[in-house]
């Protein structure tokens, strides 16, 4: 059964009931009837080591689906979210908790699979089973009393808020980042552009949007080590065939 994506849909919704926001295109996705694509264990290794910090705020990261299957979309784990039928605009990547400094917390305690009716519901957010499995083991286990089914609640309650600028408008004008983190300020009260991070392919093509988080996750200002591009830093929006 095909359903509107309710949370991508939120889009629509925002640009037809805020004045100034404007509507993006019809983003859908058509969940699953059966089960999912298999999913892996997700484990720590000496690249990426189990790392036990406490937390001092959190990053929403978002990414930019279109430019994301326009670089990825041949490969066997993008088959749902570039093809099947489905059509995205921002998807959730994860909810990362961060330490006080530059290094953050990860990969903090042993999991195992991440229930198939979890990834199932969380499916037409976080567009692919395998990075629900890692986002779960690599951050979500670090955030204490949580299991799966409440990260991913959290996490997706923070990405449902979201509104967004008319992505198609922006797409064909010069932009800078900092001219990309203001337009979405403007359809997100209380959200700011140094409240943000954009980042890029080194082709300069908008990749993700990072949101920082205090520990209550409200917006904040992001710290100087947040990463991302400059403000003024040219950046280009690919929309696809549309």
């Amino acid at each position: 059964m095909t359903r509107m994506n309710r949370l991508a849909g939120m889009m629509i919704v925002a640009g037809l009931s805020a004045p100034g926001i404007a509507a993006a295109q019809a983003y859908s996705c058509s969940a699953p009837m059966g089960g999912t694509d298999r999913v892996r264990p997700d484990l720590p290794s000496a690249r990426e080591p189990a790392r036990i910090l406490p937390i001092a705020s959190y990053t929403l990261a978002i990414t930019w689906a279109p430019q994301y299957c326009r670089e990825k979309g041949d490969q066997p784990s993008a088959r749902f979210q570039c093809g099947a039928g489905n059509r995205f605009g921002f998807t959730l990547h994860g909810l990362w908790p961060d330490g006080a400094g530059k290094t953050w917390p990860q990969y903090c305690r042993a999991t195992a699979i991440v229930p198939q009716a979890v990834i199932k519901g969380q499916l037409c957010t976080t567009p692919s089973a395998q990075l629900i499995q890692h986002e779960w083991a690599k951050h979500g286990t670090c955030m204490p009393g949580y299991q799966p089914a409440r990260y991913f609640r959290q996490s997706s309650s923070l990405y449902a808020k979201l509104r967004y600028p008319d992505m198609d408008t922006l797409s064909r004008s010069p932009l800078t980042a900092g001219q990309f983190a203001t337009a979405m300020a403007k359809a997100n009260p209380g959200l700011n552009a140094a409240m943000m991070r954009v980042t890029t392919t080194k082709q300069g093509w908008l990749d993700e949007l990072w949101i920082c988080l205090d520990t209550a996750f409200r917006y904040k200002r992001c710290p100087a080590h947040a990463g991302g591009v400059t403000q003024g830093t040219p950046i280009r929006i690919w929309r696809g065939e549309t």
